[in-house]
């Protein structure tokens, strides 16, 4: 989507840091056992035989966990260094790179979704287009497992771990993301808070599982 120009620093800032990102965090949900049991969730629901998408996959960590309990899985990334990345680390996983508003997959193509604080990127009137393609790429009653941090605040990162970067963070409400997924096709199913674990960046951040109707 190339007239949306925040979407390019985005995906710079994220070439920038894709290799100490896949060091730093290829093994995080070890130590995030909600997630893991949410996505545990998610498998248990997905329709046998067909794939997960997981969007905003970064370096393909959260997809290679699915991968492990059995699952086909796709990493979509806006980044073409976290796909890099992705593919030298987890070559059990089938990676492309994309936008999540106009997603590099087939309608209907997913059994369910995993979108991990990808949508934290997006303008806000930004949001409603990607729940849309969302919809058109599940599969009839399938789910999308979504998370974010909670609030208004926008947080602009210029530094991350030392590098040069230019990427806002947007903390967003349960309430409005929710609305805007019954406005796209879903029905949300689950919404559930949490505050950071220890090693996290600390904020409270908002779990939604929304099922294509």
């Amino acid at each position: 989507m190339g007239d949306h120009a925040h979407h390019d620093s985005v995906r710079r800032s994220y070439d920038t840091v894709a290799e100490e990102y896949a060091t730093r965090l290829h093994a995080e949900l070890e130590h995030k056992p909600l997630d893991k049991a949410l996505l545990a969730a998610l498998l248990e629901q997905t329709e046998p035989g067909t794939t997960i998408g997981d969007l905003g996959c970064g370096p393909g960590h959260v997809a290679a966990w699915l991968a492990g309990k059995g699952a086909h899985t796709v990493g979509i990334d806006l980044s073409p260094g976290m796909v890099a990345v992705g593919r030298r680390r987890f070559p059990q996983v089938e990676f492309r790179e994309g936008d999540l508003l106009e997603l590099p997959a087939r309608d209907a193509e997913f059994g369910s979704l995993a979108a991990l604080y990808t949508i934290i990127h997006l303008d806000p009137g930004e949001l409603h287009r990607a729940f849309e393609e969302m919809a058109r790429v599940l599969r009839p009653s399938g789910l999308a497992l979504l998370s974010f941090h909670i609030g208004e605040e926008i947080r602009h990162v210029d530094e991350w771990w030392g590098h040069k970067v230019d990427v806002d963070f947007r903390f967003l409400d349960p309430a409005r993301i929710a609305e805007l997924l019954e406005t796209a096709g879903f029905t949300v199913e689950m919404s559930l808070e949490r505050t950071h674990y220890a090693h996290e960046v600390e904020t409270r951040r908002a779990y939604l599982l929304a099922r294509r109707t």
